[in-house]
Protein backbone atom coordinates (compact mmCIF):
# COMPACT_ATOMS: atom_id res chain seq x y z
CA UNK A 1 0.00 0.00 0.00
CA UNK A 2 2.90 2.29 0.74
CA UNK A 3 4.09 1.76 -2.78
CA UNK A 4 0.86 2.69 -4.48
CA UNK A 5 0.82 6.15 -1.78
CA UNK A 6 4.40 6.91 -3.24
CA UNK A 7 3.40 6.51 -7.22
CA UNK A 8 0.04 8.84 -6.54
CA UNK A 9 1.59 11.12 -3.82
CA UNK A 10 5.00 11.96 -6.47
CA UNK A 11 2.29 11.95 -9.44
CA UNK A 12 0.38 14.86 -7.96
CA UNK A 13 3.21 16.72 -6.19
CA UNK A 14 4.95 16.85 -9.94
CA UNK A 15 1.51 18.21 -11.95
CA UNK A 16 1.65 20.83 -9.08
CA UNK A 17 4.95 22.08 -9.52
CA UNK A 18 4.78 22.11 -13.06
CA UNK A 19 2.07 24.12 -12.70
CA UNK A 20 3.40 26.16 -9.91
CA UNK A 21 0.60 25.27 -7.16
CA UNK A 22 2.44 23.54 -4.41
CA UNK A 23 1.43 25.25 -1.77
CA UNK A 24 -1.65 25.40 -2.40
CA UNK A 25 -2.89 21.99 -3.66
CA UNK A 26 -0.87 20.96 -0.37
CA UNK A 27 -3.10 22.93 1.87
CA UNK A 28 -6.04 21.46 0.13
CA UNK A 29 -5.00 18.07 0.39
CA UNK A 30 -4.28 18.70 4.10
CA UNK A 31 -7.79 19.75 4.22
CA UNK A 32 -9.33 17.27 2.52
CA UNK A 33 -7.65 14.46 4.57
CA UNK A 34 -7.97 15.99 7.81
CA UNK A 35 -11.93 16.02 7.26
CA UNK A 36 -11.86 12.25 5.73
CA UNK A 37 -9.61 11.42 8.93
CA UNK A 38 -12.11 13.14 11.55
CA UNK A 39 -15.73 12.25 9.87
CA UNK A 40 -16.44 8.57 10.12
CA UNK A 41 -19.56 9.27 7.24
CA UNK A 42 -16.76 10.26 4.77
CA UNK A 43 -14.91 7.10 5.53
CA UNK A 44 -17.58 5.02 5.24
CA UNK A 45 -19.25 6.78 2.27
CA UNK A 46 -16.00 6.62 0.23
CA UNK A 47 -14.26 3.49 1.92
CA UNK A 48 -17.80 1.27 1.26
CA UNK A 49 -18.01 -0.87 -1.89
CA UNK A 50 -22.25 -0.01 -1.36
CA UNK A 51 -21.71 3.35 -3.39
CA UNK A 52 -21.08 3.25 -6.99
CA UNK A 53 -18.28 5.43 -8.23
CA UNK A 54 -20.93 8.16 -9.83
CA UNK A 55 -22.30 8.41 -6.37
CA UNK A 56 -19.08 8.85 -4.96
CA UNK A 57 -17.82 11.20 -7.57
CA UNK A 58 -21.11 13.43 -6.97
CA UNK A 59 -20.42 13.79 -3.21
CA UNK A 60 -16.60 14.10 -3.60
CA UNK A 61 -17.19 17.26 -6.24
CA UNK A 62 -20.42 18.42 -3.16
CA UNK A 63 -17.58 18.22 -0.58
CA UNK A 64 -14.65 19.42 -2.38
CA UNK A 65 -16.58 22.68 -4.19
CA UNK A 66 -14.68 25.74 -4.51
CA UNK A 67 -11.26 23.48 -4.71
CA UNK A 68 -8.44 23.61 -7.48
CA UNK A 69 -9.40 21.43 -10.64
CA UNK A 70 -6.06 19.70 -10.63
CA UNK A 71 -6.86 18.47 -6.50
CA UNK A 72 -10.81 17.17 -8.16
CA UNK A 73 -9.05 15.67 -10.94
CA UNK A 74 -6.73 14.08 -8.51
CA UNK A 75 -9.62 12.76 -6.22
CA UNK A 76 -11.95 11.93 -8.62
CA UNK A 77 -8.89 9.56 -10.07
CA UNK A 78 -8.58 7.72 -6.54
CA UNK A 79 -12.40 6.96 -6.22
CA UNK A 80 -12.22 5.49 -10.14
CA UNK A 81 -9.48 3.03 -9.05
CA UNK A 82 -10.82 2.59 -5.56
CA UNK A 83 -7.67 4.02 -4.19
CA UNK A 84 -9.67 6.59 -1.28
CA UNK A 85 -9.14 4.53 1.64
CA UNK A 86 -4.78 5.16 0.50
CA UNK A 87 -5.17 9.00 0.14
CA UNK A 88 -3.51 9.27 4.27
CA UNK A 89 -0.58 7.47 3.26
CA UNK A 90 -0.31 9.64 -0.07
CA UNK A 91 -1.45 13.17 2.05
CA UNK A 92 1.85 11.61 4.55
CA UNK A 93 4.23 11.24 1.63
CA UNK A 94 3.11 14.27 -0.47
CA UNK A 95 4.06 16.31 2.45
CA UNK A 96 7.33 14.60 2.80
CA UNK A 97 8.18 15.31 -0.85
CA UNK A 98 6.94 19.06 0.24
CA UNK A 99 9.10 19.15 2.81
CA UNK A 100 12.32 18.20 0.87
CA UNK A 101 11.61 20.37 -2.00
CA UNK A 102 11.40 23.39 0.83
CA UNK A 103 14.42 22.01 2.52
CA UNK A 104 12.23 21.58 5.53
CA UNK A 105 13.10 19.57 8.67
CA UNK A 106 10.57 18.75 11.37
CA UNK A 107 11.98 19.24 14.79
CA UNK A 108 10.26 18.59 17.91
CA UNK A 109 11.25 19.56 21.78
CA UNK A 110 9.96 17.87 24.42
CA UNK A 111 11.30 18.59 27.95
CA UNK A 112 9.64 17.92 31.21
CA UNK A 113 9.33 21.51 32.32
CA UNK A 114 8.60 24.90 29.75
CA UNK A 115 11.91 25.95 28.52
CA UNK A 116 12.33 29.71 27.48
CA UNK A 117 11.72 30.52 23.98
CA UNK A 118 15.14 31.58 23.44
CA UNK A 119 16.60 28.00 24.30
CA UNK A 120 14.17 26.45 21.78
CA UNK A 121 14.98 28.87 19.25
CA UNK A 122 19.04 27.69 20.41
CA UNK A 123 18.22 24.59 20.13
CA UNK A 124 16.37 25.04 16.53
CA UNK A 125 19.24 26.89 15.54
CA UNK A 126 22.01 24.98 16.30
CA UNK A 127 20.57 21.79 14.15
CA UNK A 128 19.53 24.59 11.23
CA UNK A 129 23.58 24.81 10.93
CA UNK A 130 24.41 21.32 10.81
CA UNK A 131 22.13 20.23 8.56
CA UNK A 132 21.82 23.27 6.46
CA UNK A 133 18.06 22.78 6.32
CA UNK A 134 15.21 25.36 7.74
CA UNK A 135 13.74 23.91 10.83
CA UNK A 136 9.75 23.76 11.35
CA UNK A 137 10.32 23.80 15.38
CA UNK A 138 7.95 22.53 17.91
CA UNK A 139 8.24 22.21 21.81
CA UNK A 140 6.48 20.27 24.29
CA UNK A 141 6.30 19.27 27.83
CA UNK A 142 6.03 15.82 28.97
CA UNK A 143 6.48 15.10 32.80
CA UNK A 144 6.93 11.74 32.42
CA UNK A 145 10.37 11.91 30.74
CA UNK A 146 11.38 13.46 34.68
CA UNK A 147 14.28 15.43 33.06
CA UNK A 148 16.48 16.64 30.00
CA UNK A 149 15.61 16.42 26.65
CA UNK A 150 13.89 14.60 23.80
CA UNK A 151 14.76 15.50 20.02
CA UNK A 152 13.02 14.32 17.29
CA UNK A 153 14.78 15.83 14.42
CA UNK A 154 13.12 14.60 10.95
CA UNK A 155 12.79 10.53 11.74
CA UNK A 156 15.78 10.48 13.95
CA UNK A 157 15.24 10.40 17.74
CA UNK A 158 18.31 11.81 20.92
CA UNK A 159 16.92 10.67 24.02
CA UNK A 160 18.32 12.32 26.49
CA UNK A 161 16.00 12.34 29.33
CA UNK A 162 16.17 11.27 33.27
CA UNK A 163 13.53 8.44 32.39
CA UNK A 164 15.38 7.11 29.11
CA UNK A 165 19.18 7.32 31.85
CA UNK A 166 17.21 5.43 34.39
CA UNK A 167 15.27 2.69 31.92
CA UNK A 168 19.19 2.12 30.68
CA UNK A 169 20.90 1.80 33.76
CA UNK A 170 17.53 -0.90 35.19
CA UNK A 171 18.56 -2.79 32.34
CA UNK A 172 22.45 -3.08 32.96
CA UNK A 173 21.76 -4.06 36.35
CA UNK A 174 19.15 -6.89 35.33
CA UNK A 175 21.77 -8.47 33.35
CA UNK A 176 24.57 -8.07 35.79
Amino acid sequence: MEEIAQVYSRSLFEVAQEQDKLDALREELGQFADALASERNLQVFFFSPYFSTEEKKDGLRKTVEGADETLVNFLELLVEKHRMPALLRIRRQFDELWEDENRLLPVQVTSAIELEDETVRQIGDAIGQQTGRRIELKSEVDPDILGGIVLRVGNSILDASIRNRLEQLRKQVARA
